[in-house]
């Protein structure tokens, strides 16, 4: 058993099929995966805790993943975030000012996530 087995992420994405990537590839890699689909859901999985790091898309319907970063930074600052967009400079300024620890552009290369993750969990942030 790896190390990342005993970290659990919330991964927070309204795109199905991205979300499903993410869930697949970091059950794959050892870790427990938690999922929202929206920033609302993400909210009541931050409210449950039980995770190390979070991954949240920023443009989602209901709460924007500012809106997730604002929340999480408040009640829990020592949890590492990924924020990801599709939008442009805009979203990820925000994203930035409210405190998330790492703003990626989409498409992500797998590769370059899991290794940020991985990163930020040895950390112990």
């Amino acid at each position: 058993m790896t190390d990342q087995a005993k970290k659990t992420i919330l991964i927070i994405e309204d795109d199905l099929d991205v979300l499903s990537a993410f869930v697949k590839h970091f059950i794959h890699l050892g870790y427990e995966v938690i999922f929202a689909t929206d920033g609302m859901d993400g909210l009541k999985k931050i409210e449950a805790g039980g995770f190390d790091l979070v991954i949240t898309d920023i443009v989602m319907p209901f709460v924007s993943g500012v809106g997730v970063v604002t929340t999480l930074k408040e009640k829990r600052p020592d949890i590492p975030v990924i924020a990801i967009t599709g939008y442009g400079r805009e979203p990820e300024a925000a994203a930035m000012e409210r405190k998330a620890d790492l703003v990626l552009s989409k498409p992500v290369r797998m590769a370059d996530l899991k290794n940020y993750v991985a990163e930020f969990l040895k950390r112990g942030k």
